[in-house]
């Protein structure tokens, strides 16, 4: 989409600081970070949101898990760490393009607030 942020991102239209990327997904820094980790992954294909996941798509919610996985990993979240999707304005989305929220560094509650 021509006017969605994050494919902006990944087209290198807008400036990130990256912490991954692959064929399928980018993951950069969140600029309002939540955590002292915060990560949002990406796939490069624009999807709307998790709702949107279907069979000719899934391919890209397992790379963004297998992602996950390997910038934990990397990153030495050895304590544990939170993946977030928002689907939709009323679970707070504010940006229209399938983003999963990497967190980690710090203890959290459930339910998130």
């Amino acid at each position: 989409m021509e006017d969605c942020l994050f494919c902006k991102i990944i087209k290198g239209e807008i400036p990130s600081s990256k912490v991954y990327e692959d064929d399928m997904v980018y993951a950069f820094n969140d600029i309002d970070p939540q955590a002292p980790v915060h990560i949002l992954i990406v796939p490069k294909e624009h999807i709307k949101s998790a709702g949107e996941i279907n069979e000719d798509n899934s391919k890209y919610a397992a790379r963004i898990f297998e992602a996950a996985a390997k910038i934990a990993k990397e990153k030495g979240f050895e304590d544990g760490f939170r993946i977030v999707s928002n689907c939709g304005d009323i679970a707070g989305q504010t940006v229209k393009h399938l983003h999963f929220h990497l967190l980690s560094g710090r203890d959290f509650t459930w339910p998130p607030g």
